[in-house]
Formats: structure tokens, sequence, C-alpha cells
């Protein structure tokens, strides 16, 4: 009999470490612990979005931050895209931290509903600190910084994107929407763009400026991206 599993996770020349626990008999499997491997061991990082998105010093475009969800803890990442002209005639797709197939469609979503020309452009995604983010709450910051990185405009570094985009670009609810902006609310950040349903549901007063959207194009506009 197994009692608990517990997964010890990381990129190879990343010092940070998750801890998954992706079965147990006798309590959740949803909780994460996140470690940092120091000469003398692994020490653990109180506060994980903190120290991911730490070295954001300055506002090029292609850069985002996104809000994930770890178990029931909310992490804050950096996305970064770049898109460069291709050398050769199949444009090259690459992903690092994030599914490639999810990539793929959603570029397709930026061509189709956006009228964003990129089939003659190499793209390539990172998750920056050798984290994998696979949920769908973080496919408008995924569409959001290839567009900046197209057409080469900063995205506010006090934004926070959040929200799932459907094949006819439309921005869709995703859950524990309250946990998320907290999160962006503690550690700074000044304006949070989501789904216009969440947006109708939330309680709380927040700090942040909440803006709901609808669409790809309506969050593009908002962002100064079209």
């Amino acid at each position: 009999m197994v009692d608990t599993v517990l997964y010890l996770e990381g990129e190879r020349y990343f010092s940070y470490r998750i801890l998954r626990g992706v079965k147990n008999r006798f309590g959740s499997t949803n909780e994460i612990g996140m470690f940092e491997m120091k000469d003398k061991g692994m020490s653990e990082i109180d506060n994980p979005s903190d120290i991911l998105i730490s070295e954001r010093e300055d506002n090029p475009s292609g850069s985002c931050v996104v809000a994930t969800m770890e178990g029931t803890r909310p992490l804050l990442v950096e996305l970064q895209a770049l898109t460069s002209q291709t050398i050769f005639g199949y444009p090259r797709r690459a992903a690092n931290g994030f599914d490639y197939n999810r990539l793929t469609l959603l570029i397709a979503v930026l061509e189709k509903k956006a009228g964003m020309l990129l089939n003659s452009q190499d793209i390539y995604l990172n998750v920056v600190g050798g984290l994998k983010v696979n949920e769908p709450a973080v496919d408008l910051g995924v569409i959001m910084v290839t567009a900046s990185s197209f057409k080469n405009i900063p995205i506010p570094k006090d934004m926070i994107i959040l929200g799932e985009v459907g094949l006819t670009g439309e921005v869709r609810r995703i859950n524990l929407i309250e946990k998320r902006i907290k999160e962006a609310e503690k550690l700074g950040f000044k304006t949070c763009l989501i789904p216009e349903s969440n947006k109708k549901d939330l309680k709380d007063e927040y700090k942040l400026d909440i803006i709901g959207i609808r669409d790809v194009n309506e969050a593009m506009k908002k962002i100064g991206l079209k």
C-alpha cells in the first residue's frame, strides 16, 4: 500500500524546486511546497511569487505577469515571448514551461480573430523560473505577450493579466479569481485585466484597478496593442 507519493520538480539549471504530492490516502494532494537549492540543502521559500518576478526591473516588450494556481496557492509568474522573422519557409514555434499544442492554438486565435499576421514569424514562449504552467487561466497572458513582442509595444509593468481564451476569441471565466487578485494586490500591482464574467461576481473591494474584458480584441485595445 502506498500512502503518499511526492515528486520533486524543477529544471536542471534552476535552483528552485517544487515538492508536489500526487497521491495521498489521508489528505489533499492540492498543496505544494517551493524550495531553493543552496549549499547547505533546500530552504523553504515563504513568498514564491515575489521571488519569481523579482528581476522585472525594466519594462521590455514581450513580457507580462500572470497568476497561476499550484494547488490552492496562487503564484505570480512572468511570461516572456519573442517573435522574429523566420529564415526558412516554415515558421517555428517553441515553448518552455507551457504546452506546445496550446501555444499553437492560441497563435491561431491571435491570427484569425485579431488579424495579426504571424505566419512569417518564429515564436518562442518562456515561463520564467523553470516552472511549468498548464492551466487555461494564463491563455490571455500568452496571447498578449506574443502580440506585445510582435508589435514591440510593452505591456504596463504594474498590470497582471488573467483569462481563458476560447477558439472564437472570447475571454472566459476562470476559477479562484479572488485569490489571484489578492496575491497581485499584495505584491503591488495596480491594474488587473480579467474576464468580464468574473468581474461581475466580485464582492470584495480591491485597491487594484480591475478591468473586465469580453474578447481578445478588447483586451488588446485596453493595453494599447491595437
